[in-house]
């Protein structure tokens, strides 16, 4: 199998592994926006568009999604009250538990699929294929 097969094949499995831990049903870019959320702390929509990849438009309706449903919470910057700082609320961070928790599964199944030898290769290549894909993205939107 080739490398653009095996990507193709990876990120299909890793969809429907996503729809599965999803109980309350939210997009996969609210999913998305929580998870950068819970890791960065407080950010500004313009810069959590550049991390995601996605439109300010999207991006403006996932939020506002969120914040309806309690899971983040947006204040005005101190120095420009036209900029939100966005932040993910308790009950944001309870939804992040409760899917993490149903992450475990696929833990485990990569833990059975590998050696420890072949788990510490794929975290190394994923982690540089993720660092690569995001700084890619980055340059472009700059």
């Amino acid at each position: 199998m080739d490398l653009k097969t095996s990507l193709i094949d990876l990120q299909c499995e890793m969809v429907a592994e996503r729809t599965l831990v999803n109980p309350q049903n939210i997009s996969w870019l609210q999913y998305d926006i929580l998870y950068q959320l819970e890791k960065e702390g407080e950010i500004l929509p313009s810069n959590l568009s550049v991390i995601l990849g996605t439109s300010r438009t999207k991006l403006s309706k996932a939020l506002k999604g969120l914040k309806s449903l309690g899971y983040i919470q947006q204040l005005p910057n101190q120095l420009d009250g036209r900029e939100l700082y966005t932040s993910i609320t308790d009950d944001g961070k309870i939804l992040l538990a409760d899917i993490s928790t149903k992450h475990t599964a696929l833990y485990q199944t990569a833990l059975k699929s590998f050696t420890k030898e072949e788990q510490e290769e794929f975290a190394c290549l994923s982690s540089k294929l993720s660092s690569g894909l995001r700084k890619e993205r980055i340059e472009n939107y700059e």
